[in-house]
């Protein structure tokens, strides 16, 4: 989810205690529509970042978000995942560290959990990410793996406070950080590391990030061409960053990758939110005909990507969280 979503999801609730937010995520009453369930959720992200200040909220509300880890839609579990990786909180390690080896939760699941541990650096889920890069059934979830074992090495081994990095634009926390600018990358350049599969995952992320930073049209077209990777979570990455950097060039590229009936759910279902991130008028037919899409991620994303292309597009903010 980008980080537009991120931002629309966070208006705040001043009437919604702790307990009325975890009620609306966990769908207490079955009536809670998906996109207020999503408001719920980054709602208590923000209490659940507050841990030096408000240690006790923070614990409650890193512990409502994980109970949503029992709901059946995988959508909002792998934002669940998601969200506790980005708090900074490492109240939220032992819940990510269960779902990570859980082969109940689905694929998008587990990735993203395994994702967030890398996302919060946590050294000691290293032996955890050990065992679902050798051991998980999903490719998605090995490469994941591989990748948040190498961001957390590169986090504490030193490397991160050698290196010349770029000042984001943006507040996530990625898998891996963008190429430093010790050296003057041309497009070209990144672009054929991004494709080039001889190359470690953890690099060409690298460069995928040092791309979406120089932010571009150029550099935006440059990452299209890595929809063409054979790796599912390579390009659901790509999707992903596209919805950060709300380029209407790459509208179509995207449109193209949602209607891939043969395509990962993982990279249909973030092309789909890229989508309503960007927002454009074009956009709003293309989501609404995937509102009855066969896959459940899919479908549900249309939901949620129509209700941040509303919030785009139009001046009044109502989005308090209701049952």
């Amino acid at each position: 989810m980008s980080t537009d979503f991120e931002r629309h999801f966070q208006e705040s609730v001043d009437d919604c205690s702790l307990e009325q937010l975890r009620d609306i995520l966990v769908n207490k009453s079955g009536k809670s529509e998906l996109a207020n369930r999503f408001r719920a959720l980054f709602n208590l992200k923000c209490v659940a970042e507050e841990f030096e200040t408000k240690p006790e909220d923070a614990k409650k509300a890193v512990d409502y978000i994980a109970e949503a880890f029992g709901d059946k839609s995988e959508l909002l579990k792998h934002e669940v995942a998601y969200v506790l990786g980005q708090t900074k909180n490492m109240e939220c390690v032992t819940a990510l560290r269960k779902a990570t080896l859980d082969q109940n939760q689905q694929c998008m699941v587990r990735h993203e959990a395994a994702e967030a541990l890398g996302a919060l650096g946590d050294k000691d889920s290293l032996d955890v990410l050990e065992e679902a890069y050798k051991n998980d059934p999903s490719l998605a979830v090995r490469e994941t793996a591989e990748l948040a074992i190498n961001r957390i090495k590169w986090q504490h081994g030193g490397v991160k406070d050698s290196e010349n990095l770029q000042q984001s634009l943006y507040s996530s926390i990625d898998p891996a950080p963008p190429l430093a600018l010790d050296k003057d990358y041309k497009v070209e350049e990144l672009k054929s590391i991004l494709n080039n599969t001889e190359k470690p995952l953890f690099e060409r992320y690298r460069a995928m990030f040092r791309l979406r930073d120089i932010g571009t049209d150029d550099a935006a077209l440059a990452l299209a061409t890595g929809f063409d990777d054979e790796s599912a979570l390579f390009k659901h990455e790509i999707a992903y960053v596209f919805g950060q950097m709300g380029n209407p060039v790459i509208v179509p590229a995207l449109i193209e990758v949602l209607a891939r009936k043969e395509e990962a759910p993982m990279v249909r279902h973030e092309a789909a939110e890229a989508l309503g991130a960007i927002a454009t008028d074009d956009v709003l037919p293309v989501l609404k005909s995937y509102l009855n899409d066969e896959v459940d991620v899919v479908r549900e994303s249309a939901i949620v990507a129509l209700d941040m292309y509303e919030y785009e597009n139009s001046n009044e903010l109502e989005y308090a969280p209701a049952n």
